[in-house]
């Protein structure tokens, strides 16, 4: 509607903000999937339209008014409804279905990786209701033998990662592939180095019958991994194009079942939105209908899957949450403690040397230095100086105690047990209403639990929570919740969805704040972009922003010139925009609604009104976020441009001040000098870090920031469309004071994943290098901080606070680990993952503690039996733990005594020796 078909089929965006808001997130409220450009206006006559393969030529009598279809794109929306149609009919006995999991990184005991999800027990669960809605298919005795059959058979043979289920001669493939120039261009003749003996080509997976199991094969940059700094991709590499051929062609797969979130085919170059002929992800699907199971809390993902690769989506549940609770030395200290507060209260002001509250301080300072942590205090010999360490250190043990943590990793299907029920209600509730504002919650919880009906549990929760509108409130959301975890209809809609049927939308989100996104099985949409962000979300963001200034003036820093902040499309989404509120907030702005309650800008607030200085905020965009929300984009470029505009004292309006100065260095105008919104180019993603963390092939630590300044070094103006200012990048981010993400949701941490790291280690790591290019000589640790918005009570931490907190209520925590270990070969991927994790934030920004990998190396490495648990579990995921641990001691990351570095490393050896088959059985 907004541009000519010309101008869409030239964009690497494809469609406009509002035509994206309008006929894209609109829709999709409404459970639309398959979106698809068929249609618009020719332009100028005899303007060429490349957006599909026939470049169309419109002709001399159109008018720039006239709709006009594009025939290749016509063809391609009535071929993929017909096969639609086509699935619905084609009896279920003769269905042939591909079921694809993900695999990235690949060499390290990553197939089947999903989050939150136990994936091989979750295919086999699928498997088994397929057969029984009558699929032809084998299934496999269990989840372990469809693994062990995937991991093993004939991969041995081939060289590969997992059971070749099909080979396709090199030079077929170079007769059937359409698209052979482009991918050689980017990766060279066919068949390219990956999945190949160099006479064919593999496709990885299982034959069952009717029905495949199949590995996506990776991105392709393994092993190069300095490709990952240019700004766009090219092409999916030789095997990647053929594994998709090989299911539509030869295979003839009526449907694809993606596995879990997320993978790459989404991510392959072509348009954010609007996707034409010449659009990667259309290319390798074809117009085979596609649906992909998705985590219920990440719709920004899985709406890149819906228009990107046309995937309708089937949600799933998160794991179960609990309390961290105390073990070990915590629980001793915490015993400790408890002594310490039962003792009769003195008039004693001085502790004397044989006083038993001496001894018991002195036992604390032995029990915290064991485990590593800081309890400064300790030592006084005033009592009310003690006292007050005491406390502070009681405050710390219950802030990890009531930390909560996912337990373990979801099932598809299964319902949630009574126990891990009342640990989900009771965080629901404190995500929605303190506890400490309501202590009869928990009874009232335990009270539903035993009632026999829905009804029942509402009633017997009112007796406890009161009869005023936020009991009854909080009692509804809470009854309501505990039905629908007694059920789980996700495998039935998969079967629905594979029977061509419609599947209902679902709000994604949290379910702790979003309850309404169960129950699962449902496609996932977020929130309408014309209201975000929302009013409660404009509230919740001046809160975060003063928490934020007042954390980092309580550190003894002055109020902030300059902050730098990652948003993400999903802690957005999440959160109907709280994160964007909170940087208008810090700039002293306020989103501006037209009168029929759509966003239409921003708009300034008095000085006198914000009552403190305007903080200027560097902003920088996932490439979900650019995709998924363009209209809040140039909403933040907007009061950018707004605060460097407004005639103010530069002394109150630090943007200002910064726009001005760079207009007098560089001559350039203030609509150039006051862009603060980056990110990457038009149809790139991530800044890559995480993939050079990974790989392990960097020298110095400035690659990481090169790396993020290259990716991330696209301005966003108030047109919305990005134009690389390399110069004005390394300038704003000189005046930087500190960097800061939230973390919305309690499923995943700052080491749960590595895309954290990889957006805020990015930026703090490029900070550092900007301002030593200023000032040589000096390399001054940047504050960085992590806005917890996970329960009920808020809270800003230094990332080393957050990062201690999540090693010792994770990580550490046998609850945590043990939850994990219960599925296998999965679980201790996950363990490698939060150790790779924690590693890219020493890489980027060196604020790590040390004993954090002394305790990861004794609990994971040094015991043997743990040891061999992880070997039998996952060989390959077993051995990266050893050779992380190691390579941080030589980055200096953290410096074992002499002793422990020989274990480690005699461990490693043993680890290696049982991926390569030749460890003998002893132990080191």
């Amino acid at each position: 509607e907004f541009q000519t078909l010309a101008d869409w089929g030239e964009s690497d965006r494809g469609l406009m903000p509002v035509e994206s808001t309008i006929m894209l997130a609109i829709p999709e409220l409404d459970g639309s999937t398959t979106p698809m450009v068929f249609g618009g206006r020719p332009g100028a006559p005899g303007q060429v339209c490349k957006g599909c393969h026939r470049a169309c030529r419109f002709e001399t009598s159109l008018h720039s008014r006239d709709m006009v279809a594009c025939p290749e794109r016509a063809e391609t929306l009535a071929s993929r409804v017909s096969r639609l149609v086509a699935l619905r009919r084609t009896p279920v006995s003769e269905r042939r279905v591909a079921m694809v999991l993900f695999n990235f990184p690949p060499n390290a005991g990553t197939v089947g990786t999903a989050a939150h999800l136990s994936v091989f027990e979750s295919a086999w669960r699928v498997l088994q209701s397929m057969k029984g809605a009558g699929y032809q298919l084998k299934v496999p005795t269990s989840a372990a033998e469809l693994r062990e059959t995937l991991l093993g058979g004939n991969a041995t043979r081939y060289g590969t990662d997992v059971n070749v289920v099909a080979t396709v001669p090199v030079s077929q493939h170079v007769q059937r592939e359409t698209f052979l120039t482009d991918i050689e261009k980017a990766w060279g003749p066919a068949p390219g180095r990956q999945l190949t003996d160099g006479r064919q080509l593999f496709v990885g997976g299982v034959d069952l019958g009717q029905v495949v199991v199949v590995v996506q094969p990776s991105f392709g940059y393994e092993g190069d991994p300095m490709r990952l700094l240019f700004e766009k991709g090219h092409a999916p590499t030789h095997a990647f194009s053929n594994f998709y051929r090989w299911l539509r062609d030869d295979f003839k797969a009526d449907a694809l079942l993606h596995f879990g979130t997320h993978g790459a085919l989404e991510f392959m170059p072509g348009k954010q939105a609007g996707a034409s002929g010449r659009c990667w992800p259309d290319r390798l699907l074809g117009d085979l209908p596609n649906f992909n199971l998705y985590a219920s809390n990440n719709p920004s993902e899985g709406t890149i899957a819906k228009r990107r690769a046309a995937a309708t989506l089937i949600s799933y549940m998160t794991p179960p949450i609990s309390a961290a609770g105390l073990y070990a030395g915590l629980s001793e200290l915490k015993q400790t403690i408890t002594r310490w507060r039962g003792l009769t209260p003195s008039e004693v002001r001085r502790l004397e040397p044989d006083d038993e509250r001496s001894g018991l301080l002195a036992l604390m300072r032995e029990q915290a230095a064991l485990i590593e942590l800081d309890a400064p205090g300790l030592d006084s010999n005033t009592l009310a100086d003690a006292e007050a360490a005491v406390l502070a250190l009681q405050a710390r043990l219950h802030e990890m105690e009531c930390a909560l943590i996912p337990c373990g990793l979801h099932v598809l299907g299964e319902p949630v047990a009574r126990e891990a029920r009342r640990d989900l209600l009771l965080a629901m509730a404190q995500a929605h209403q303190p506890l400490e504002s309501n202590p009869a919650v928990a009874t009232a919880v335990d009270a539903l639990l035993d009632a026999p009906t829905e009804a029942q549990g509402l009633l017997a929760m009112r007796d406890h929570l009161g009869q005023d509108d936020t009991a009854k409130s909080l009692a509804q959301v809470l009854a309501r919740a505990n039905a629908q975890m007694q059920v789980n209809p996700e495998i039935d809609a998969v079967l629905r969805a594979l029977d061509g049927r419609f599947i209902r939308p679902a709000p994604g989100g949290d379910i702790l704040r979003t309850p309404e996104a169960m129950p699962t099985g449902r496609n996932l949409h977020g929130f309408d972009p014309f209201r975000m962000p929302s009013r409660f979300a404009v509230i919740d963001g001046v809160q975060q922003a003063e928490r934020l200034l007042e954390r980092h003036l309580r550190d003894g820093h002055d109020l902030p010139s300059s902050v730098a902040i990652v948003l993400w499309g999903t802690d957005n989404l999440k959160t109907e925009g709280a994160p964007i509120a909170q940087v208008l907030a810090l700039m002293g702005a306020r989103p501006r609604f037209d009168s029929f309650g759509r966003l239409a800008g921003a708009t300034l607030i008095p000085l006198s009104e914000l009552g403190r200085p305007r903080v200027d905020v560097v902003v920088t965009l996932s490439g979900i976020f650019r995709d998924l929300l363009p209209l809040q984009i140039r909403m933040l470029a907007e009061a950018a441009w707004l605060a460097a505009s407004a005639d103010e004292p530069t002394d109150l309006n630090y943007v200002r001040r910064h726009a001005l100065d760079y207009m007098a260095r560089h001559g350039c105008d203030l609509e150039t000098a006051s862009l603060r919104v980056f990110g990457n180019a038009d149809g790139a993603y991530g800044a890559n870090v995480n993939h050079l963390i990974e790989q392990g092939s960097w020298q110095e630590e400035d690659e990481l920031a090169e790396a993020y300044t290259r990716r991330k070094g696209f301005a966003y103006g108030r047109s919305g469309r990005p134009q690389q200012q390399p110069a004005l990048l390394q300038s704003v981010l000189q005046d930087v004071s500190l960097a800061y993400q939230n973390l919305d949701s309690v499923e995943v941490g700052v080491t749960t994943i590595d895309t954290y790291f990889d957006t805020l280690g990015g930026v703090s790591r490029a900070v550092r290098r900007a301002q030593r290019e200023r000032s040589p000589g000096t390399d001054t640790e940047l504050p960085v901080y992590i806005g917890d918005q996970t329960s009920g009570t808020s809270r800003v931490r230094t990332l080393t606070e957050q990062v201690a907190l999540e090693t010792r209520t994770r990580v550490l925590n046998p609850k945590w680990y043990e939850g994990m270990l219960a599925h296998g070969y999965e679980g201790v991927r996950q363990i490698e993952a939060a150790l790779t994790n924690t590693m890219g934030w020493s890489a980027t920004t060196g604020q790590v503690q040390p004993w954090v990998y002394q305790q990861l190396t004794r609990t994971f490495m040094l015991d043997p039996n743990m040891r061999d648990r992880l070997a039998q579990l996952n060989p390959a995921a077993s051995a990266k733990v050893a050779s992380r641990l190691l390579e941080a001691s030589d980055r200096q990351y953290w410096t074992p005594d002499a002793e422990m570095l020989e274990a480690l490393r005699r461990a490693g050896e043993e680890l290696e020796d049982r991926v390569e088959g030749v460890w003998n059985g002893a132990t080191s």
